[in-house]
């Protein structure tokens, strides 16, 4: 079959155009030819000729003083199409039912509210001895994993009235009764990706996880949270359920289409 022929599958030099396209979006700025061949893994001079396809199309463009490639305006206008037409909370609900099967435990998506995070879906393992996670009730910022990573990824001032009233009304976790001791935490949190929530969870005896999902603005939109049983769920960092936890939240901020990963 010639590289431009109709394979029994599809058409070939399609997909080969699509390899060319990948490697110029996975960059983060204007590229050179022979970069992107590289990345494609072929020949500069083959690269070359579907990227004269690709500008003629509208899907890429390239600067005449410097000869750089990069997406063109029809890339553009597909990207955010494709972005208007996703339903975060539907791939959301997907992605824990998935994650649920992978470690077995309780998992759980969360948005955010102006009142605070709020559970919106849980999935519950397949055994005898689960958790169950309150649906449609606003939750406290500093007490709850979901609460943790939206405040620790949203702006202050988006949060800031929410952490006072739960400073001033006693609802804050020992070890959270300050703002110097707060942004400490959120400093944490940002730097490995989790929030981990132990010992002072909405139920005695429970123990949960939380990871940040991100749009394609790379601004957090959702949460994904893994909930288990104290001294049954395995909390450490290097552990299945937060590699899976990890994994999981930037693959849907991927399907979401940011570039951000924790």
């Amino acid at each position: 079959m010639s590289e431009n022929g109709e394979g029994k599958h599809g058409v070939q030099s399609i997909e080969i155009g699509m390899q060319v396209l990948r490697a110029l979006a996975g960059g983060d700025r204007a590229m050179m030819l022979k970069d992107i061949a590289a990345v494609a893994g072929m020949p500069a001079s083959k690269a070359h000729r579907y990227l004269v396809s690709l500008i003629r199309a509208g899907m890429v463009e390239q600067d005449r003083q410097t000869s750089l490639y990069d997406l063109g305006p029809l890339a553009l206008h597909v990207g955010l199409a494709a972005i208007d037409r996703l339903d975060r909370v539907q791939l959301g609900l997907n992605a824990i039912a998935e994650l649920r099967d992978q470690v077995n435990e309780t998992t759980a998506l969360s948005v955010w509210s102006d009142n605070g995070p709020i559970i919106v879906r849980d999935e519950r393992p397949h055994r005898a001895i689960t958790v169950n996670v309150v649906t449609g009730t606003a939750l406290d910022v500093l007490s709850s994993a979901s609460g943790q990573i939206f405040g620790a990824y949203l702006p202050t001032e988006q949060i800031e009235h929410l952490i006072e009233a739960e400073l001033k009304d006693g609802r804050a976790p020992h070890d959270c009764r300050s703002w110097s001791a707060i942004e400490a935490m959120f400093d944490r949190i940002r730097q490995t990706g989790i929030s981990t929530v132990s010992g002072y969870h909405l139920v005695p005896g429970v123990e949960a996880i939380g990871a940040p999902v991100f749009n394609a603005a790379g601004s957090i939109t959702l949460t994904m949270l893994v909930v288990g049983i104290q001294g049954m769920f395995d909390m450490s960092a290097d552990g299945t359920v937060v590699r899976e936890l990890k994994q999981a939240a930037n693959q849907l901020s991927e399907r979401l289409g940011s570039a951000r990963r924790i």
